[in-house]
């Protein structure tokens, strides 16, 4: 199916699940036709749609609860109930049972598709799966106290980002929810909260275009902030028919027995609610990875998929397949999923520019009329 087809299909099935904010799926569909590793992000749908095509030798692997969606900048910061700064995937918007084998290839085919880091595929691929093997034999959480320490000063916010956070806050719009969102919002903050505003905000790859909303409220003599986002059923789910009654599965996977979770993550009438502080942020690989570096945190990703994959009870028969895969298996899988995602985005832009060229030519026939 050609993939301006699959859009449509999936928008409109999407419009079932949420009241969409059709100014942010605009806005999505542009971002989608900037460069391929945005399109990527944009489209897991697509992918669940086409990934065992793509990569047929996969399909059996063993199936556990993934990530679906997982990609370079699907990962960031939370503080635990300890207080201690936690690294990790912090999206799990599409999570469902699939071969566990699909969220290694997806990690693999974002730094291939990414300009942003100085690494060859292959070598990514090796990183990737020796973090892997890692956290699949002694899971646990990446603590930037602890073993992960080595983190901390790429991740750490600056005096810069810490005002720009709150400057971003303050040039939101302020919005007037549905009753069960403002509840949300009071349940997600800490008793004796005062001054509560609720904010839209426009954010997001493949999530953009889903209400989005910002609240702050006065406690204990300063602002504190929540996010909530509408979750519906993951993407794989749609793409393999099995959407009617499926449920998301965000907690658990971010609650999942080798975490250490975010206390102020929570579910509550279709929204997933969390905290956001300057120091509860995504890596952004636009502010780069540092060089010589990419191996390091490739096998930090690894470890971390590793580490979330261990809590599935089927995880147990995923060392033997691995051990089977053929030692180039999963540079080649990147590869092969890349060129499916670059077919797309090929489409996709020669759409976008046919359609740019048709909003322009009333202007073209109005200038000739007047000449």
């Amino acid at each position: 199916m050609p993939f301006i087809d699959d859009d449509a299909a999936y928008e409109a099935w999407l419009r079932k699940q949420c009241d969409v904010v059709e100014a942010d799926l605009a806005l999505k569909h542009e971002r989608m036709a900037k460069n391929v590793f945005r399109f990527m992000r944009a489209t897991y749908f697509r992918w669940a749609r086409t990934i065992e095509t793509l990569c047929p030798d996969l399909a059996t692997a063993p199936a556990v609860l993934a990530v679906g969606d997982l990609h370079l900048e699907n990962f960031g910061t939370w503080r635990d109930a300890e207080g201690r700064l936690v690294w990790g995937v912090n999206d799990f918007d599409d999570a469902a049972i699939m071969p566990y084998a699909f969220d290694l290839v997806r990690l693999c085919t974002s730094v291939r598709l990414t300009d942003s880091l100085a690494i060859k595929t292959r070598e990514a691929a090796a990183s990737i799966l020796a973090g892997y093997r890692e956290g699949l034999a002694a899971p646990r959480p990446s603590l930037l106290d602890g073993q992960e320490a080595w983190l901390r000063p790429f991740l750490a916010a600056s005096d810069a980002e810490r005002r720009k956070f709150w400057q971003d806050i303050d040039e939101l719009t302020p919005a007037e929810p549905a009753k069960a969102i403002v509840k949300g919002f009071k349940k997600s903050f800490p008793d004796g909260t005062s001054d509560l505003k609720i904010f839209t905000q426009s954010k997001g790859g493949g999530s953009l275009g889903r209400p989005r909303f910002v609240a702050t409220a006065e406690w204990q003599g300063g602002r504190i902030v929540r996010e909530g986002k509408a979750v519906i059923p993951s993407a794989w789910e749609w793409a393999h028919d099995a959407a009617k009654g499926a449920t998301s599965h965000f907690l658990d996977l971010a609650e999942s027995a080798h975490r250490s979770p975010d206390p102020f993550l929570i579910s509550h009438d279709g929204f997933i609610f969390r905290r956001l502080s300057p120091d509860a942020r995504k890596l952004d690989l636009e502010q780069g990875v540092p060089a010589g570096l990419e191996a390091l945190f490739l096998h930090a990703m690894g470890f971390e998929l590793g580490s979330l994959h261990a809590a599935d009870k089927n995880s147990g028969a995923i060392p033997a397949h691995l051990s089977a895969q053929p030692k180039s298996w999963l540079a080649d899988a990147a590869k092969a999923a890349a060129d499916g995602v670059k077919a797309d985005f090929k489409e996709w832009k020669q759409a976008a520019e046919a359609k740019g060229e048709d909003k322009s030519k009333p202007k073209e026939k109005a200038k000739a009329a007047a000449a």
